[in-house]
């Protein structure tokens, strides 16, 4: 029987646990009551992963000193139902922080309407073991007052999920949060295609980190 490093072991046991708690974490926003108590739970949340947990996308170095992520105001006018419209099925090839690229299908567009005009982003099915709906987006802050290759709205592989109401997908761009490699070039991650880049600010989420 193959040796099995006991880092390595330790390591994955960690990833697993991260993903679990991350997966808790979307239950309770999906359950709670009020939108912004569930969005102060998943902040609150998401610090104590940051700063506490041997996975956290934080080097080390800029654990000692944290204090909590930055976040826009909650914004209630940017939590939208978006309409689900199916698309061909094409096979797509996304940047990644890396030198190559992840490959998904883009299977329909998310479309919805932001202070009174219309917007659409793609959503992508991750291909891969056991697939995930991905939903990263750019915008007019990209690159100054948020990260410049993209948030995360949606990853439901690691358990990024706002839930829907019937068939219309649940779109709060206040859990927009920064991609892992935003904070450690070690990660690697998908970026923001181009297809979801909108036109308008999108002021809430997750800013850009101060220590980036």
């Amino acid at each position: 029987m193959p040796s099995v490093r006991a880092d390595t072991a330790v390591e994955r046991l960690a990833l697993l646990d991260w993903r679990r708690r991350v997966f808790t974490l979307y239950a309770q926003v999906r359950g709670a009551e009020s939108p912004v108590r569930a969005w102060e739970r998943w902040r609150s949340g998401r610090d104590e992963l940051f700063a506490t947990h041997p996975q956290s996308p934080l080097p080390p170095a800029a654990r000692a000193g944290f204090d909590g992520l930055d976040y826009f105001p909650y914004d209630p006018a940017l939590r939208v139902s978006a309409e689900v419209v199916p698309a061909p099925v094409a096979p797509r090839q996304i940047a990644s922080s890396g030198p190559g690229s992840i490959a998904a299908e883009r299977f329909a567009e998310a479309r919805f309407s932001l202070g009174g005009a219309a917007q659409a982003v793609e959503l992508y099915w991750l291909i891969g073991y056991a697939g995930g709906l991905f939903l990263a987006f750019g915008d007019s802050t990209s690159g100054s007052e948020s990260y410049g290759g993209g948030r995360y709205l949606l990853d439901t592989i690691k358990g990024s999920d706002l839930g829907a109401d019937g068939e219309r997908l649940l779109l709060d761009f206040n859990f927009a949060y920064n991609p892992s490699c935003c904070y450690d070039p070690r990660w690697i991650c998908p970026l923001a295609p181009a297809a979801n880049r909108l036109s308008v600010p999108i002021r809430a989420g997750e800013r850009m980190p101060r220590f980036a």
